[in-house]
């Protein structure tokens, strides 16, 4: 069973994205960036901050990028310089701005620059603030510019992964040295199945570490059934045992030892109670189902993962960037 589950990730990872090497709309769209406004833009009023975010949120939306807020390795962000403030001659007067607005996009764990542009931006209001805010409106996300920039952090973004995989890889390998099988999953699974190259690699590693995870479940489960029978020996007990094991994959290396325990409470509830114990394991699948069930699972564990992490907020690094 094991040399299966491996097999099928090199089968899904060969033929998952075969068709191309980047990929067309569709397949960017999984790389994903998360916008953020850094706390050191020099005199935008805190008004702005959410509106230039919005844009932000706007520009990656378009582009089919869009993301989690918590936690993306790859992110867009902004620098606004005021180029010229101006009062115009109407009654009353009014403020009109001219910004410059450059757009970055980057590894914000490292700190490393992927491509950047820089947009002009004007706009009038009743004062400072409502200027500088039209301004920040007034910003196409369909303005070539911020396309092409766009297009150009997704290529590089591509070409970290693929430069990067074999480090990925090794460091899902020591995190399963340290018995972290969920991180190391949701380190293989968070690579963009655009990055056909990196991914496929991931792919295959993911099998056998996925494997490990389930083997290690099904042992604690087993003990934790084993212990939930033993010390209560009837219909109560065996309930409890049951929904333990009920949790069991069926493509555990242990399955059938809980298997065997699950036969001996059985016939145990029948010989005390005079009755048939309704209670069945997960039941083995045929191989097409072994292939989108286990690829399924191994996802979930990695966004599950994820979502765990979101309250440990990511303090991103633009240093130098502008």
């Amino acid at each position: 069973m094991k040399n299966l589950i491996f097999y099928i990730f090199c089968l899904i990872s060969i033929n998952a994205f075969a068709q191309n090497e980047k990929g067309n709309a569709n397949d960017a769209a999984r790389i994903t960036l998360a916008a953020y406004v850094p706390e050191q833009i020099d005199k935008m009023p805190d008004a702005a901050r959410s509106i230039l975010a919005n844009k932000l949120n706007q520009i990656v939306t378009q582009s089919g990028m869009g993301g989690s807020a918590y936690n993306e390795r790859f992110i867009i962000t902004a620098n606004v310089n005021v180029i010229n403030k101006d009062l115009t001659a109407t009654a009353p007067p009014m403020t009109a701005f001219v910004l410059e607005v450059t757009l970055y996009i980057g590894d914000g764990i490292v700190g490393t620059k992927f491509s950047s542009t820089s947009i002009s931006a004007k706009g009038v209001g009743e004062n400072e603030t409502k200027a500088y805010i039209s301004a920040l409106k007034g910003i196409s996300p369909s303005n070539s510019s911020i396309q092409n920039f766009v297009e150009n952090g997704k290529s590089k973004i591509i070409e970290y992964y693929n430069s990067k995989c074999d480090f990925i890889i090794k460091e899902a390998q020591a995190l399963v040295s340290q018995n972290q099988y969920d991180e190391a999953i949701f380190r293989l699974t968070s690579v963009p199945e655009v990055c056909k190259d990196c991914y496929d690699k991931c792919m295959d590693a993911v099998g056998p570490i996925y494997q490990k995870q389930i083997d290690k479940a099904c042992k604690s489960k087993l003990m934790d059934a084993t212990n939930a029978w033993n010390a209560s020996q009837d219909i109560y007990g065996a309930d409890i045992a049951g929904g333990i094991l009920g949790q069991i994959d069926s493509n555990a290396a242990c399955y059938k030892e809980a298997l065997t325990l699950s036969n001996k409470i059985a016939q145990r509830v029948k010989e005390i109670d005079q009755r048939d114990w309704k209670f069945q394991l997960k039941q083995q699948q045929d191989n097409i189902d072994v292939k989108k069930e286990t690829m399924k699972a191994a996802r979930d564990i990695g966004v599950a993962y994820g979502n765990g992490q979101k309250s440990n907020t990511i303090t991103y690094n633009v240093r130098g960037w502008w």
